[in-house]
């Protein structure tokens, strides 16, 4: 099928869904009224890249067909004036069709839940996690998102054992899904007398926030307990029972929340962490179970993988997934994702672009 057949089809799809759109069918499930005004938004902004190429297709057909049936100089140079144009122009949208052809992941315009865990290296793991959590903060700042802590395990030089907080906006996911995996830096602790640079790591997982209709929970598989808020060190900082602990018992996820005053906003907050970590761990087995999945594929890969490196002396960002180095740490570490974001992006759209042939 070429490029002008799918575009058919696809507007045939939009007009299928236009229908659907008002029928009762939809109109009575607020769930199928989500989905459908959806995957409608999807198919009219293909339609709407599809249209320009068509566009500059039936034009260049015109004028080539004007070229070679007139005899008029006048009329000749014209026409090769507008062939050379949209010449230009033809394979610019071509491969900007074929880009918006490619299947969106269908969480790309979620939410997302963040979770930042120090790993090795002590107190200076920990302080990274919490520069992490910061560098993610600004950035969903720049964009218009809203940023929400969830829970927190504090650590007494100022940083974070373990960090968890929603980011809250339309395509929150699709920028930051690639953040997923091991974060390594290298820098001088400002503790270390001698200038030696020490490496520490810090793990990151990304996951789009999602509802009760994206992932099946039996509520008899959870086990939902009330507890006392504690503070650093363990010791109880309330005496009332806000916090809420809730156990997966089929995964064993287990999720802490102490954060909000009431014991019902935590269970809320932990209920969501809950389905995103489950769908998490099925879209993790569903990705390997892929046969055709590559190796070290940009995406929502294994969150052991080590992802990236900082190496703080040398002002140098590595990503090990696309081997690029990208300058300018301190501006990263500000928010500055951007570069970033646009190389794995680019790297992600010409694997599929290759797969699609």
């Amino acid at each position: 099928m070429n490029l002008l057949e799918q575009l058919q089809a696809h507007k045939d799809r939009l007009q299928d869904l236009e229908s659907k759109l008002n029928s009762s069918d939809v109109l009575s499930d607020p769930r199928k009224i989500r989905e459908v005004n959806e995957q409608y938004a999807a198919e009219r902004d293909i339609i709407e890249v599809g249209s320009r190429y068509e566009s500059v297709v039936k034009n260049l057909d015109s004028a080539r067909t004007t070229l070679s049936e007139t005899s008029e100089e006048e009329m000749k140079e014209l026409a090769q004036g507008e062939i050379d144009e949209l010449e230009v122009s033809l394979p610019i949208l071509e491969q900007e069709f074929t880009v918006a052809l490619i299947p969106l992941d269908p969480m790309d315009n979620k939410s997302i839940i963040v979770e930042i865990r120090a790993g090795a290296g002590g107190d200076e793991s920990s302080l990274f996690a919490a520069e992490l959590m910061r560098s993610y903060s600004i950035y969903a700042e720049v964009q218009g998102w809203k940023t929400e802590l969830i829970s927190a395990s504090r650590t007494d030089v100022g940083g974070f054992k373990e960090v968890i907080f929603t980011i809250k906006g339309t395509g929150a996911y699709s920028a930051l899904k690639y953040e997923s995996g091991v974060h390594r830096v290298q820098r001088v602790p400002e503790t270390e007398k001698q200038g030696r640079v020490h490496t520490s790591t810090v793990t990151v997982a990304i996951m789009p926030e999602v509802e009760e209709v994206d992932v099946q929970i039996d509520p008899k598989d959870l086990i939902i307990e009330a507890t006392t808020s504690t503070g650093a060190g363990g010791q109880s900082v309330n005496t009332t029972y806000s916090a809420v602990r809730i156990t997966h018992t089929p995964s064993g996820i287990m999720v802490y929340c102490q954060e909000e005053r009431s014991q019902k906003q935590n269970k809320e907050r932990a209920l969501g962490i809950i389905r995103a970590r489950v769908y998490a761990m099925e879209q993790e087995k569903a990705r390997k179970e892929r046969e055709d999945e590559r190796r070290g594929q940009i995406g929502t890969g294994d969150r052991s993988e080590k992802i990236r490196t900082y190496n703080f002396p040398q002002d140098r960002v590595t990503d090990h997934r696309i081997n690029q180095n990208f300058h300018n740490l301190p501006g990263v570490m500000s928010g500055s994702l951007d570069e970033i974001i646009t190389a794995l992006k680019s790297e992600e759209i010409e694997q599929r672009l290759k797969e699609l042939g």
